[in-house]
């Protein structure tokens, strides 16, 4: 795949999609968590070349919502989904979903809705749900006290590029390695020259390195494991509440997680520990176990009598003897014992064990002198060697580590993504059953759907009236004002938008014809002026004589200019409609009017209201078929002539002013 060609997708972006292993599939497949993982795309921005990508591969013009009221409506619908998933991922993932005239897209998006209709949304995973995310990448990572050699510049651009967290240095030969090996705890020759040679230090030949990165840094794998551990956690969690089957082992994980902190440390091992505290320890163990030895010292003096005869104490002056010849042959023994219990201490302190205390014992020791003071250079070697032991447990059981995990890589991307992907599932099963919806049909020409409830009303869904409708061809929708002819159109663009999404509909049955594009023009505000009016005159005539295969909904297009001259104009662009074959609803209280504009027999649907109820409109939802409703004005003339009817009946004919209203609103009705 040309990621270039993906529109939106530049230079830079396709650089980092290059850098993931499988970026086609992930594009194909809609995988914002993949997607997300190439260098510097987020889910925001994965979600959209994702959706771009799809398009591409679907042939999708993305022209389908052709109106601003249509992608308001797909917002609307769109916010609904996502209101119901768990995770940021999902909300992302869900931006995929859109309106499309492709077939293949719906088929793919129904399989997937099929599927996600199976699931069921137990409150214990959507709990579980609420602390997966999407696997990030560690933060920078720098070892220090491992490099590479080389004697080759190319091999030395290679793995600089490949081990970023490694220092890289170039050789010229044996001697150059030598000198390395004294300045970092490993030191890995990646020149098969190398191999054989005899080096003081921890040299290794590996001019594989490049294909076995976790043996050569496996700080790295630690790291990513150690910056994911509450996610991989919470994925594994999601898998066992859920009943699904994971891509690991969860025993596996969670043990492999148990030996790594979350700065990518290992922990848990006692050896490890014990060489760490020691490095860290050695100077306060020193300062410390010294002063016991001065202790027992000044004691020791404080409590004997020395004398010293005047032929020892003359030689002594003539000889520039100090105090500690005197200390050495008067109280040889105790400065042992001091020494010893030094000794002793800094062991003990330290734990060291056989072969570290040999160094130990050089650090006191040598002629008596008062206080006792260390050998700095044997605490050097000390710290020398306990460092090297330590570096040398921590390599082995990182590579170790390194090892086990190395196996779970990828599992755990699989793990989490499949977590991820059931919030996906989730949030559409929860629409689905929040709006009483179901998968609907595709056939035939126009539309039709039994018990439809938008779930966009400003009312509980449950309290929606249902709605029976369907229309073929072009068809005017009247109906009194407030009756809910609006939100019968936009009922209808719901089901359509939803159902051209590939996802199920609010709706007891639904069949739909599949459509290219989605006009909807809302109900404008007010005349508009000379200029609007001709720009909307210029979009009928390009919808007028475009394609067919189109859905068009208008509400209430006379407001646009004079009633006379709406009627007439809607009538012409219902010819216009009606010749190609497209399927439109147009809402308007100029029925009549247009019908008798037309040159053909225009179908009318009607909102017919019951009555009026303590000022109250009673409204039957669904259209009638081939039926003017009667207007607001005309029911309020019928009922003020009822109640003059009745007025006029209870006076027996001796109200002159009932029987005269009688015959005013009997004279209203008869105009309608």
């Amino acid at each position: 795949m040309e990621f270039e060609a993906i529109p939106g997708v530049g230079e830079k972006t396709a650089a980092s999609l290059a850098e993931l292993d499988d970026a086609e599939s992930a594009l194909r497949d809609g995988d914002v968590a993949t997607l997300s993982r190439a260098p510097g795309i987020t889910e925001g921005r994965a979600a959209a070349i994702a959706r771009a990508a799809i398009r591409a591969d679907h042939g999708d013009d993305g022209d389908f919502l052709a109106t601003d009221r249509a992608r308001e409506l797909y917002r609307d619908v769109l916010g609904l989904l996502q209101e119901r998933a768990v995770t940021e991922y999902a909300e992302k993932r869900l931006e995929t979903l859109f309106p499309t005239a492709s077939e293949s897209r719906v088929e793919e998006v129904r399989t997937f809705v099929e599927s996600a209709l199976e699931r069921d949304p137990d409150p214990a995973v959507l709990d579980a749900l609420v602390d997966v995310e999407a696997l990030r990448a560690p933060p920078n990572l720098r070892v220090r006290e491992r490099c590479l050699a080389t004697v080759d510049a190319e091999r030395y651009a290679e793995a600089k590029a490949a081990f970023p967290e490694l220092s890289v240095e170039i050789v010229e030969d044996t001697h150059g390695l030598a000198e390395l090996a004294r300045s970092y705890s490993t030191v890995v020759a990646l020149d098969e020259a190398f191999a054989g040679v005899d080096v003081d230090g921890d040299v290794r030949v590996r001019p594989d390195a490049a294909e076995h990165p976790e043996e050569i840094v496996p700080e790295r794998l630690l790291a990513f494991f150690a910056a994911n551990r509450e996610r991989l956690l919470a994925a594994v969690s999601v898998h066992e509440t859920a009943d699904l089957d994971p891509a690991c082992s969860p025993a596996d994980l969670r043990d492999a997680l148990t030996r790594v902190d979350e700065s990518g440390e290992l922990v848990g091992d006692d050896e490890l520990d014990r060489l760490t505290a020691a490095v860290d320890d050695l100077d306060a163990a020193v300062s410390t176990a010294e002063s016991a030895a001065n202790d027992h010292l000044r004691r020791a003096i404080s409590e004997q009598d020395v004398t010293i005869q005047g032929q020892d104490f003359l030689s002594l002056v003539e000889q520039g003897a100090r105090v500690d010849s005197l200390l050495s042959r008067e109280l040889a023994d105790e400065y042992d014992t001091a020494v010893e219990t030094a000794r002793e201490h800094l062991a003990d302190a330290l734990s060291l064990e056989e072969g570290e205390y040999d160094l130990a014992e050089r650090v006191f020791g040598g002629d008596p002198t008062f206080p006792v003071g260390h050998n700095e250079e044997a605490v050097s070697r000390l710290r020398t060697e306990l460092k090297a032991g330590r570096d040398r447990r921590a390599a082995t059981l990182k590579a170790d580590l390194a090892d086990d995990l190395a196996a779970l890589r990828e599992p755990v991307e699989t793990l989490v993504a499949d977590a991820l992907e059931l919030d996906v599932e989730l949030a559409v099963a929860r629409f689905a059953a929040d709006f009483d919806c179901v998968l609907p049909e595709f056939s035939g020409t126009g539309f039709e759907f039994e018990a439809g409830r938008s779930p966009l009303l400003d009312v509980s869904f449950d309290a929606v009236d249902p709605v029976d409708y369907g229309v073929s061809g072009v068809t005017l929708l009247s109906g009194v004002n407030s009756g809910g002819k609006t939100s019968t159109l936009d009922l209808v663009a719901v089901v359509v938008i939803l159902g051209q999404m590939g996802l199920p509909v609010p709706a007891e049955r639904a069949r739909l014809e599949r459509v290219s594009e989605l006009h909807y023009y809302a109900k404008s505000q007010g005349t508009l002026d000379a200029g609007a009016f001709e720009s909307t005159l210029r979009d009928f005539a390009t919808l007028a004589h475009g394609a067919s295969g189109r859905l068009v909904l208008v509400d209430e297009l006379e407001s646009i200019t004079e009633p006379g001259a709406s009627a007439r104009i809607i009538a012409g662009i219902l010819e216009a409609l009606h010749e190609q074959g497209t399927t439109g609803v147009f809402v308007s209280h100029l029925a009549d009017e247009i019908r008798e504009a037309a040159d053909f027999d225009v179908a009318v649907d009607g909102i017919e209201a019951v009555g009026l109820v303590d000022g109250e409109l009673r409204v039957n939802r669904s259209p009638v078929k081939g039926h003017l409703a009667r207007s607001t004005p005309e029911l309020i003339v019928e009922k003020l002539a009822g109640e003059a009817r009745d007025d006029a009946e209870r006076a027996n004919g001796s109200g002159d002013g009932a029987v005269s209203r009688r015959g005013f609103y009997a004279r209203l009705l008869e105009k309608f």
